[in-house]
């Protein structure tokens, strides 16, 4: 028989039962757009992120209160640091350090150093409107362009400005809706800020673990006497004055706050730039989206076992038809050929529908989320359900190869 007509024959096998046949390709087809959309849902969600970390912008570079280090204050609270002893505290970063890292003499490559203190999920209110504000910063008037945070309606507070804010487009939406938010003032935490600028939108995807645009940020000494009381920063974010001499900045940054904290050992401050910290988060990115193609991975694995079972079914049903066409001298090849042909046709059909479907559902947004497709992963994916049909098909194939026709034709 020639492979047109074996195929030919696979297809009438095939039709005979389409129910079943529908049923057994459905399998392979929630594996296969399983994979694919698992993992464009993996590759999304790193993109965010990366896009996040991007905003800092390239001049840029943080500095942190470290979790690890010793350094600090030895002796105890209050007590100065001496020469001789073991650290017991690290200190907290202040405003005198911030202030310090912006000396043009002693830092001549630091274009500034932005104190800021934050809290996560305020509530804000105006009239009956609320939202849940994100991220509340409090900062002074150079993190906006260390931060790369663009005010597309009214301006930036200065130094000198009291309870006022710049928010998200987010937070403009959620609580002022049509009403122009400049000079209307919102509640939080029953403080009352000014509105002064409506920050341009991020344009980042928003979720319900990160949503760049729902953010407020007001200024340091407001925040800290309303919010989040007096202790140490959260952080100080650092601009150099340009690409070429983060480097030096860095270096700059360290020297300085290793003479302030008194630091001889481990330091007990973090100095991360955008470099860091999209390499540690790329590689726990890898790791999820590796999670996700496994588990889905399982659903194409149980589409397989699904194809070897229906052909067992098959070949027990045909047996008699089988031990017909052997014993009018059908060679076993054709045999072989005709129930691997129809597992495989099986497994392409549920291939290239889960391919549409994975394709088509990361068009949607998943658990705040935008899918971005992986092509390699569409290949992968569809190659492996061809040969899962061909592995699967393999043992009922050969099982009806092997019938004797005799036997065959005593089946009932």
């Amino acid at each position: 028989m020639s492979p047109l007509e074996i195929l030919r024959c696979a297809l009438r096998g095939l039709g005979a039962d389409k129910l079943r046949s529908g049923l057994t390709t459905l399998g392979v087809l929630i594996g296969v757009g399983a994979v694919i959309l698992l993992v464009a849902v993996g590759n999304g969600s790193s993109e965010a992120v990366q896009k996040s970390i991007q905003r800092l912008g390239a001049n840029s570079f943080t500095v942190t209160k470290s979790t690890t280090g010793n350094g600090g204050l030895r002796g105890g609270l209050g007590v100065p640091a001496t020469s001789g002893g073991p650290r017991t505290q690290a200190r907290d970063l202040t405003l005198a350090d911030a202030a310090a890292l912006a000396d043009r003499v002693n830092a001549p490559s630091v274009k500034s150093a932005s104190p800021v203190v934050n809290t996560s999920s305020v509530s804000a209110s105006y009239g009956s409107s609320t939202s849940t504000v994100g991220q509340f910063v409090g900062t002074t008037p150079t993190y906006f362009s260390a931060a790369s945070k663009n005010v597309e309606r009214g301006g930036p507070f200065t130094a000198t400005d009291g309870k006022v804010a710049v928010i998200g487009s987010t937070v403009a939406d959620e609580l002022f809706g049509r009403t122009d938010p400049l000079g209307q003032k919102m509640t939080v935490s029953g403080i009352r800020f000014t509105v002064v600028g409506v920050l341009k939108e991020s344009g980042s995807a928003s979720s319900s673990f990160m949503n760049a645009d729902s953010v407020v940020i007001a200024p340091i000494a407001a925040v800290r006497e309303t919010l989040t009381g007096y202790g140490g920063l959260d952080q100080i974010v650092v601009e150099a004055r340009d690409s070429e001499v983060v480097g030096s900045a860095q270096a700059e940054v360290t020297d300085i706050l290793n003479q302030r904290h008194d630091i001889t050992g481990t330091a007990d401050f973090q100095v991360t730039d955008q470099a860091s910290i999209q390499s540690a988060v790329s590689e726990s990115n890898r790791t999820f989206t590796v999670l996700l193609g496994a588990v889905a991975a399982i659903s194409l694995l149980v589409g397989g076992i699904g194809i070897t079972n229906i052909m067992l079914v098959t070949v027990t049903e045909r047996t008699r038809e089988i031990g017909i066409r052997k014993a009018i001298g059908a060679p076993r090849g054709a045999i072989l050929g005709q129930f691997i042909a129809e597992a495989t046709v099986l497994s392409l059909l549920g291939g290239v529908l889960g391919v549409v479907a994975g394709v088509a559902g990361s068009r949607f947004t998943i658990a705040g989320v935008q899918p971005v497709i992986v092509p390699s992963s569409i290949v992968l994916a569809l190659g492996v359900s061809i040969a899962i049909g061909l592995f699967f098909g393999s043992m009922p194939a050969g099982r009806a190869a092997n019938l004797r026709p005799i036997e065959a034709l005593r089946h009932e």
